[in-house]
């Protein structure tokens, strides 16, 4: 499909404020601004903390070449040109802030000054612990709602196998998640509000604890039943076997996946074990979980005599899922990354030549690098823009 060709993005005229910092508003309204809608970032002067994050180069972070991709940015001290930010606000379909709870209303920019200046604005608040509670004025990080939300516990190590601390997942996944929920909050307030004919604004509360603590699968029913309390179980799955990740000649793991009673025979059959396919006591996934141990056991004997690739071939010969472990490198090299554009070749005038990740939502089959219009931008680099062609404000004499 040629660039001229593209049907309109699905957001397109969709107005967003973004009042945020750091990563979880920036990726709320990134995930906006890729689905084709009109973004302001309002920073602060010298730019969003997050610019300092990280590795640069000739002084610009990288990584804000995705994180302020699409985004139009405005520099601006909020402190002192609050009414530049309410006629932002006048104008904008939604306004994403992730300031700590309450700071927007020590702005003067509450949702009740917002709403009067504009009902119909939908306002996104992204905080550690949410607008309310006992916890709501205490500072929190990504960290924070990992570990507060029960997540931490779970990426510990099993029992008796180490005494190091618990690992995080090796990214702010509390901020991306409230960040994705924070979008699909603000994209059902704007469907009641246009869609469903209401006409009126909402407020969206979203914090990082309880993103987090939604992904907790049945364990609180669990434990609510009889006091179950999940516990670590490393690579593994509790309720599911032989699902886990296994040690190759080479230094490499493979994360094997062979749940089923049929994936379960075919696996056992490209590991040269048939037998285990037809031994009672891994006969269904219950029994297989109950000796998870000799089993995980039998499979990494076979994977320890062949390199990851190897053995991945082998077994993808036999239709098991499986994966060698991808570090970026691996990512930014695979074919099928490329071939769908999940790895894009981006030329970014401050940093040069770089990739960024293609986008997760594809419509209609559009060529993901149409989403992408421009990388992260210099701070302020659309001020004048915004300010005196968006608003209309006079330019100093």
């Amino acid at each position: 499909m040629s660039k001229k060709n593209h049907p309109p993005s699905p957001l397109a005229g969709l107005k967003v404020l973004e009042l945020g910092h750091y990563i979880a508003a920036p990726f709320c309204t990134r995930i906006l601004a890729d689905l084709g809608a009109e973004v302001i970032k309002v920073e602060p002067p010298g730019g969003d903390p997050f610019r300092g994050w990280g590795t640069a180069k000739d002084g610009h972070s990288v990584w804000f070449s995705i994180h302020g991709r699409n985004k139009l940015s405005v520099e601006l001290d909020l402190k002192r040109r609050r009414d530049v930010a309410l006629k932002l606000a006048a104008r904008a379909d939604v306004l994403v802030e992730n300031l700590r709870a309450g700071q927007l209303e020590r702005l003067g920019l509450g949702p009740e000054v917002l709403h009067g200046v504009n009902p119909r604005l939908v306002i996104a608040r992204i905080s550690g612990f949410g607008q309310d509670g006992p916890y709501r004025d205490k500072p929190a990080f990504g960290a924070i709602g990992e570990a507060m939300g029960g997540l931490r516990h779970l990426t510990a190590h099993p029992a008796g196998s180490s005494d190091l601390p618990p690992p995080r997942c090796g990214v702010s996944i509390s901020d991306d998640l409230a960040g994705m929920y924070a979008a699909i909050g603000l994209l059902a307030a704007v469907w009641q509000r246009d869609g469903a004919g209401t006409g009126q604004g909402r407020v969206i509360d979203v914090n990082l604890v309880d993103s987090v603590f939604s992904l907790t699968e049945g364990m609180l029913p669990e434990y609510a039943l009889d006091g179950r309390i999940r516990q670590p179980a490393g690579a593994a799955i509790p309720t599911a076997a032989p699902t886990n990740t296994y040690p190759c000649a080479d230094g490499k793991w493979l994360a094997i996946a062979g749940n089923s009673d049929l994936i379960f025979a075919r696996l056992a059959a490209a590991i040269g074990r048939p037998e285990l396919a037809a031994d009672p006591d891994y006969a269904t996934n219950v029994l297989r979980c109950a000796h998870r141990d000799a089993l995980d056991a039998a499979i990494a004997a076979w994977t320890r005599t062949l390199a990851a690739a190897t053995a991945e071939t082998i077994l993808e010969a036999a239709e098991v899922p499986c994966s060698r472990l991808y570090d970026i490198a691996d990512c930014a090299a695979d074919p099928h990354f490329r071939a769908r554009g999940s790895v894009l070749e981006v030329a970014d005038p401050l940093i040069g030549p770089t990739l960024h990740p293609g986008p997760a939502i594809r419509l209609d089959g559009e060529a993901p690098e149409a989403v992408l219009r421009w990388p992260g931008p210099a701070v302020g680099a659309h001020t004048d823009y915004v300010l005196h062609e968006l608003l209309g404000l006079p330019r100093a004499a």
